[in-house]
């Protein structure tokens, strides 16, 4: 009875923290700089600069290129899905590996087979983020094929047409965000197979890791600097045309 409740405690702690932490950071990204925000600033000043250009050959490849990333992804969870579903025809042979592993708890037939179950919807979701990631880069493509050429920069529409494509784009980068966090929260999974108290402290590993990473780390601090700089520079070409 005792290892069922351990059991229930770290499976708790566990969507605790990837629940809780998924809404720490969409609330955190509103007021603090960090990747998402960031980012998202610079995809603003990417869609104001793309509608000055005739020929925009350098964006269909920038965008090719994230949708061959994420397309990577969602292949690649095609494949990690069909290997743990192989697994549930392996439960007496995973069993065995894991029970001649020194200090695992013991394996449980039941429980075995829940946390295959947990690493399949894990990877399920995953697989829906990315795809759907793909189709909104798809729909992106489709309105910078749309976007008319306005080499003046003073057309308040086009600007407003360009902020809808960076929100498109925003969107797109969120749920590949997703489903990158499902790849990470999976990892301490696998602890679970081996002792519940190596899932809890995987799974706070995890929330330190993607804390560090995406608010505290140089490249957030790099993308931070690159914004604040864009954006004086907006400010100072604002200005000078007011002149």
């Amino acid at each position: 009875m005792n290892d069922y409740l351990l059991d229930l405690i770290a499976v708790t702690c566990f969507f605790s923290c990837w629940i809780g932490y998924a809404r720490f950071a969409r609330k955190k990204a509103k007021n603090t700089n960090c990747i998402a925000r960031c980012l998202h600033q610079h995809r603003i000043h990417w869609m104001y600069q793309l509608l000055g250009r005739e020929v925009r050959v350098a964006e269909a490849a920038l965008l090719a290129n994230l949708e061959r990333n994420i397309t990577f992804f969602a292949s690649t969870t095609m494949l990690v899905l069909a290997g743990v579903l192989t697994l549930f025809a392996q439960v007496e042979r995973l069993e065995a590996v894991i029970a001649s592993i020194p200090m695992t708890a013991p394996p449980i037939h039941m429980l075995i087979q829940l946390k295959l179950g947990i690493l399949t919807l894990i990877f399920v979701m995953a697989f829906f983020q990315f795809t759907w990631s793909m189709r909104q880069y798809g729909f992106l493509n489709v309105m910078v094929g749309a976007t008319p050429i306005d080499k003046s920069g003073g057309d308040e529409q086009l600007k407003a047409y360009a902020l809808q494509m960076a929100i498109v784009q925003d969107r797109a980068a969120h749920a590949y965000n997703y489903g990158l966090r499902s790849y990470y929260f999976s990892m301490a999974v696998l602890g679970w197979f081996f002792h519940p108290l190596l899932f809890i402290v995987s799974s706070l590993v995890v929330v330190y890791t993607l804390y560090r990473r995406e608010f505290k780390s140089r490249a957030v601090q790099a993308i931070t600097q690159g914004m604040l700089l864009l954006d004086e520079r907006e400010q100072a070409k604002t200005a000078l045309g007011k002149l």
